[in-house]
């Protein structure tokens, strides 16, 4: 029965990253992601339910559109499994409950927000502005959040990335990061609670050091080159689910050394 529920859940989680890729393509260009059904880009005929099969339908066909053959992105598959697999992680941690649902809705909202912003170098409003309420609710109902806590995520979260942006106008005189960022790390605050800033603030950053030192000097545009940030901050806040209750630990037990 465990193995039975663990391949559930991620084929449920692959369905929904199928879905999830809907919002990735027509969010950015202001489409509905409910009408019209599922259809090629390039050739516009609707795609069949037997090709529609999360990561499946994508290997059989070989990455290419049944109808005119044109190529289809890799990135398709890939959110899928992404999808799956939190889902299956965050169906072991939690089991089937309020917290998982809540989690994993979450999650589900950072990967479109990654994947767009990776393409676009945005962060749309549409998710963040009611993803803070939302995620209020969800943080404190769903994720046992104190209410104050919560709170304070929202303000510390915005807060502290808008000062950082300001600061860093002031020095360099050029924008550095957007305002979607500051909403993002808000609603993640409410989610997460204002503890969970100085986990996903320090990952992020660490993860956003390293790979864009490898893509500077990949590009060899010096440190002209924009580079999102919107991918770290989800990237960090997911690893905090898993992870954060185990640096905090460490980070109290260190600050109680005399």
């Amino acid at each position: 029965m465990d193995l039975f529920w663990s391949v559930f859940f991620f084929v449920v989680g692959a369905a929904i990253g199928s879905f999830l890729n809907v919002c990735i393509w027509r969010l950015p260009r202001e489409k509905s992601i409910v009408f019209p059904a599922s259809h090629c880009p390039q050739c516009g005929h609707a795609i069949r339910h037997t090709d529609n099969i999360p990561i499946l339908s994508y290997l059989i066909l070989r990455g290419k559109c049944r109808d005119c053959g044109g190529k289809i992105s890799v990135q398709y598959p890939v959110v899928e499994a992404i999808t799956g697999v939190l889902s299956l992680v965050l169906y072991l941690k939690y089991g089937f409950s309020f917290q998982y649902t809540a989690a994993f809705a979450f999650a589900g909202a950072l990967i479109v927000v990654t994947f767009i912003d990776l393409e676009h170098q945005i962060i749309p409003d549409v998710i963040t502005l009611p993803g803070i309420p939302i995620g209020l609710a969800l943080g404190v109902f769903a994720m046992g959040v104190p209410l104050l806590d919560a709170v304070l995520g929202i303000v510390v979260g915005g807060g502290f990335l808008y000062l950082v942006a300001v600061v860093y106008q002031l020095l360099t005189k050029r924008e550095g990061m957007g305002g979607g960022d500051i909403k993002l790390l808000a609603m993640m605050g409410a989610f997460l609670g204002w503890k969970s800033l100085f986990f996903i603030v320090f990952i992020s950053s660490l993860l956003g050091a390293l790979v864009g030192v490898a893509v500077l000097m990949a590009q060899r545009k010096g440190f002209r080159a924009a580079i999102p940030y919107g991918p770290f901050l989800s990237a960090a806040a997911v690893a905090y689910l898993f992870w954060g209750e185990l640096f905090m630990t460490f980070l109290l037990a260190g600050s109680a050394i005399p």
